[in-house]
C-alpha cells in the first residue's frame, strides 16, 4: 500500500512540473521545475529497485546535465527576462500534438500493462552486467552511442559558448556606434556654441 501511495505521490510531483517546466514564462525557473521532474524520475528508479539507475539519475542527469542547462541559459539569455508570448496557431497546434503524443502514451501503456508488471517484478541487474552493455563494443551494447551524446554534448556546450561571444559582440559594436554618435552631437554643439 505504502508502494502505491509513494508512486502516486512521484507520479504527481513529475506531472505537476512537467507542466511547470513547460508553461513557465522565466527560463531558470523552467530549468528549476525541470530538475524537480529528474529527480522524481530517480525516485521511481530507487522503487523499482534500480539503485545503478537512481544513482545515475542523480549524478549524471539531474547533476550534469541540469549545470549544462543552466550554464547555457546564463551564456545565451538574460535569465531575468520573460519568454516571448506564442502566437496562437503556435499554441493549438502544440497542444494538438501533445494530446495525440498523451493518446498514443496512453494506448501503448493500457495494451502493455501486463508485460511492464512482470517486467517492474524482476531482480535488480547484476551491475557487471550492466557495465559490460553500456562500455562494450559487440552487439547490443552501447561504447559507440555513449561517445556519441558525449560529441553531441561537447557540440552543444561550444554552440552556446558562439551565440553568447556573437551577442555580446554585438552589444559591444553598439556600444561603440553610439559612444561615437555622443561624441559627434557634442562636437557639433561645440561648433555651434563657438559660433
Amino acid at each position: 500500500m505504502t508502494d502505491i501511495l509513494i508512486f502516486i505521490l512521484l507520479a504527481i510531483v513529475i506531472v505537476a512540473f512537467s507542466i511547470l517546466a513547460v508553461t513557465s514564462k522565466h527560463v531558470i525557473r523552467s530549468a528549476v521545475y525541470l530538475l524537480f521532474v529528474l529527480l522524481g524520475t530517480a525516485g521511481l528508479y530507487l522503487m523499482l529497485n534500480y539503485h545503478f539507475l537512481f544513482a545515475v539519475q542523480i549524478a549524471v542527469y539531474a547533476g550534469g546535465i541540469m549545470v549544462l542547462f543552466i550554464m547555457a541559459i546564463f551564456l545565451t539569455h538574460q535569465p531575468g527576462e520573460n519568454v516571448r508570448k506564442k502566437t496562437n496557431w503556435k499554441i493549438v497546434s502544440s497542444s494538438l500534438l501533445s494530446i495525440t503524443g498523451i493518446a498514443l502514451c496512453g494506448y501503448i501503456i493500457v495494451k502493455n500493462i501486463n508485460r511492464i508488471a512482470t517486467f517492474a517484478r524482476g531482480e535488480e541487474i547484476d551491475m557487471q552486467n550492466i557495465g559490460m552493455a553500456m562500455m562494450g563494443t559487440e552487439k547490443y551494447q552501447y561504447l559507440l552511442p555513449f561517445e556519441v551524446i558525449s560529441v553531441l554534448l561537447l557540440a552543444c556546450i561550444v554552440g552556446a559558448i558562439m551565440i553568447a561571444r556573437k551577442d555580446k559582440e554585438e552589444e559591444k559594436h553598439d556600444h561603440i556606434k553610439t559612444r561615437i554618435e555622443e561624441l559627434k552631437d557634442k562636437s557639433e554643439n561645440n561648433k555651434e556654441n563657438k559660433i
